[in-house]
């Protein structure tokens, strides 16, 4: 797929491919493997950039399930 993006934007290549996979790994149209290869990065460290657009990379059933464990560990 080719993007035509406005000149601006063509020096923040990555960035801007790092926005756009974030925003479609948050909306569910790619997994976090498919946003991180997106990005040419390992899903670990892609999941790092996630927080850097507000994305969490968990979902809320996990996200509560944790924090119903952490209450109850006393944490």
């Amino acid at each position: 797929m080719t993007l035509q993006v406005p000149d601006a934007l063509e020096k923040e290549h990555d960035e801007t491919v790092r926005l756009i996979a974030a925003k479609l790994y948050e909306s569910g149209k790619l997994t976090l493997g498919q946003a991180a290869e997106m990005c040419s990065m390992k899903k670990w460290d892609f999941a790092e950039i996630l927080i850097n657009y507000g994305v969490h990379y968990l979902d809320e059933s996990a996200t509560a399930d944790l924090n119903e464990f952490q209450k109850a560990s006393g944490k």
